[in-house]
């Protein structure tokens, strides 16, 4: 059976090559980053057609969150504060106390880690159980989480991590307040922030005054104001500690209630 395919133009082609060339990337870098050949990326430049398989590897590599052609939105063009306000996962909570660039990183962050763990999911549930993402010819989510316990993330553990990210999004538009009880918890918050930053980085800020421009150099702060530490980042993400089973940030005790409990 045929691959279905984005329809190429030379639009798409031009909008390809000059978001590549504006983050300094050559066809051999964004081709890696994007998952193909060098030869498949250069077709892309001259307006070939783009499996839909190959789409999210583009999107990717161009920190873009879709192509310019899906949905009638133009991706090259960036996006602001007022389209991302409009999410249904959108948190008055995160805006009224961490500023609204917080929640925007929310939303942005959290669509693309679903569409991340959606992928990885869909290789790993057509393989023996037990397999983990450390097996995976391509996986959004290696680079991400913790390499101490990179042979704990199979599907159960990618169908739970996408849970509690719904969950989140579900409860972002109503909650009075974001806490995190466990260490999976924490981690979830924590790769919304990282999968948020190179388009918070990238899109674009209206700035006319001092005040805008302190909420927007503080936006990634949001997550570690709520965990009230950075142990997150000391314990799974730096080399100065090997987690034993007994720590608090083993995985084993990932999914326990350990964090602001009565």
């Amino acid at each position: 059976m045929t691959m279905r395919a984005i329809k190429g133009s030379l639009k798409l082609a031009e909008s390809i090559r000059n978001k590549r060339n504006e983050l300094n990337l050559t066809i051999e870098e964004a081709a890696s980053k994007a998952g193909v050949g060098t030869k498949t990326w250069s077709r892309y430049e001259s307006g070939e057609s783009i499996r839909r398989d190959k789409v999210r590897g583009v999107c990717k590599a161009l920190n873009w969150l879709s192509l310019p052609v899906k949905e009638g939105i133009d991706v090259s063009k960036k996006l602001g504060y007022d389209y991302y306000k409009k999410n249904e996962a959108w948190s008055p909570y995160l805006e009224a106390t961490f500023g609204k660039y917080a929640a925007t990183s929310f939303v942005i962050g959290s669509e693309i880690l679903l569409d991340e763990l959606r992928q990885d999911m869909e290789v790993l549930s057509s393989m023996p159980r037990g397999s983990h993402i450390g097996e995976l010819d391509i996986s959004w989510l290696n680079s991400l989480l913790p390499p101490q316990f990179l042979t704990r993330y199979d599907y159960d553990f990618l169908y739970a991590l996408r849970h509690i990210i719904i969950r989140f999004r579900s409860q972002a538009p109503h909650a009075k307040s974001m806490i995190a009880h466990s260490v999976i918890e924490e981690l979830a918050l924590y790769l919304i922030l990282e999968e948020s930053r190179s388009l918070m980085e990238d899109m674009e800020v209206e700035i006319s005054g001092e005040e805008n421009i302190d909420a927007y150099n503080n936006w990634d702060e949001w997550v570690f104001d709520i965990f009230d530490d950075m142990d997150i980042i000391t314990f799974l993400y730096s080399d100065l500690f090997l987690t034993e089973q007994d720590d608090t940030y083993h995985f084993d005790n990932w999914f326990k209630e350990q964090f602001f409990c009565e």
